[in-house]
């Protein structure tokens, strides 16, 4: 198998004849590399969400499944990415939830919040919003993506820098940027992004308080995910760098007894349970849908208000269907591959419901997944679904993953944003009034929550354009 001969062949297809013609061998081939690269992504967004790493691999399966039956694109995957973990974790305040109500609960609110936003999905789908999503603001995508990729830092670096993440934030509350972030929130309730934040500022302004091992750890595993690609056998696919520094870490963890955050140890199916059709069985655990519905989501997480939670929900789909239209269309204008917005919102919507049935926190389409499976060669949609039953059907073999240290995880997801965050080319290329709107989007977005960021970057667009439409008609009166 020729990885690079392969995927250059169909890339060509595909710029020359739109999407490339079907070939089942190659999209399982693809399927496979796709389902091993992604194990250390499921883990580590699984622990951003709040919950534990396991549950990011035991609930993978069903939403991607679902995924590729309704999607019409030959390459985009989807599933739970950095962005839909931390907006799930601040919309729910996941942390004040777990302490309060315990992991499993938090599991049944997160399931009940991706139903919720399943539905918002395909309702918008029905009354035309594919198409308006399509038109956002550059300005504010552009902010909003930032303050979002922030929230991901924050999320990664108390597992990363501390052998327990718990650590940091017990050192932040005790320090002046504790303080900080009680006076912000006094003024500002939701400002839930204040907190980390301000980890991310004493992690960086306190480097005596790192523990030794698990910052080196972390740190050349972020280095060998960013820069170990150049140094690999051209031969080795996509991700395969990711692969490599979860495993190393992972054997550095058992021959040297590392006593840090770990994945700790994951539970198996019972013999009896998962779904049965006949002589097939599938082996994933159902949650009780009707069970779902009942979950005070909306007294316990909005006020009592079943308004705001339908709003909420929407909010986040709108949000969630932006990282597909930006896929669709880099994928329309690389390869000719046409696309319709409608469709793509429903397969979010069933997507969705699929992972609120299994336990999962919202998915989206993930960029990262997308452009390995062109990479890789699929010609169709049967490799993302080659990819969900791999996860599905493999699961029992995954505690070979349980002593995978956390630092490593941490990462593979700070790997992802920290360039971007650190130097934010298209934000600071943005002009005039667009510069303005895109760092007021990214300042709100990283200090209160994704949600109330992105509407207050609508509103911040809407009145700086209102605003300079009647400044320019004086001119020419």
């Amino acid at each position: 198998f020729a990885f690079n001969s392969s995927s250059s062949r169909s890339n060509k297809e595909a710029e020359s004849m739109g999407a490339p013609s079907f070939e089942p061998l190659r999209d399982i081939i693809s399927g496979a590399i796709m389902a091993a690269t992604s194990v250390p992504q499921l883990i580590a967004y699984a622990e951003t969400v709040g919950y534990a790493g396991y549950r990011g691999l035991s609930t993978a399966g069903p939403p991607l499944l679902a995924w590729g039956v309704a999607t019409g694109s030959p390459w985009m995957n989807a599933g739970v990415t950095s962005l839909t973990a931390v907006m799930a974790k601040t919309d729910l305040s996941g942390e004040a939830y777990v302490a309060e109500y315990g992991e499993e609960e938090y599991v049944k609110l997160v399931a009940a919040y991706s139903l919720y936003v399943g539905v918002a999905s395909i309702v918008m789908a029905l009354i035309g919003f594919g198409k308006l999503a399509q038109k956002a603001p550059t300005a504010v995508k552009t902010g909003f993506k930032w303050g979002c990729e922030l929230g991901v830092l924050s999320s990664a670096l108390p597992n990363g820098l501390y052998a327990f993440g718990s650590t940091l934030k017990a050192n932040v509350a005790t320090s002046v940027f504790g303080d900080v972030v009680k006076t912000v929130k006094g003024v500002v309730p939701g400002a839930t992004g204040v907190s980390g934040v301000c980890n991310i500022l004493y992690a960086v302004t306190n480097p005596q308080t790192w523990d030794v091992v698990a910052a080196l750890l972390f740190i050349s595993c972020t280095l060998f995910v960013m820069k170990g690609k150049a140094y690999l056998p051209k031969s080795l696919p996509p991700g395969s760098e990711v692969v490599l520094a979860t495993a190393a870490a992972t054997a550095f963890s058992v021959f040297y007894g590392y006593e840090g955050g770990m994945v700790g140890e994951i539970p198996t199916l019972d013999s009896d349970a998962g779904l049965s059709f006949g002589p097939i069985k599938i082996p994933i655990e159902v949650m009780d849908i009707k069970g779902l519905l009942n979950v005070p989501i909306a007294e316990r997480c909005f006020g009592g208000s079943m308004v705001k939670l339908f709003i909420t929900a929407a909010i986040f789909s709108a949000i969630n269907f932006l990282s597909i239209v930006g896929i669709a269309s880099g994928f329309e204008s690389d390869n000719n591959v046409k696309w319709a917005a409608p469709r793509e919102l429903i397969a979010q919507g069933v997507s969705n419901i699929a992972a609120g049935a299994v336990g999962s926190a919202p998915v989206s389409g993930s960029m990262s997944r997308s452009l390995v499976s062109r990479m890789t060669g699929a010609t169709s949609k049967l490799a993302c679904i080659i990819t969900a039953l791999l996860w599905i059907y493999m699961m029992p073999y995954m505690s070979v993953m349980s002593p995978t240290p956390k630092a490593a995880l941490s990462a593979v997801i700070v790997s992802a944003v920290v360039k971007n965050v650190v130097m934010p080319k298209k934000l600071l290329a943005l002009k005039g009034t667009d510069f303005i709107v895109g760092v007021g989007t990214a300042a709100t977005t990283a200090i209160t929550s994704p949600t109330l960021g992105f509407g207050a970057g609508m509103i911040m667009y809407i009145v700086i354009s209102v605003a300079a439409g009647k400044d320019s008609k004086k001119k020419v009166a």
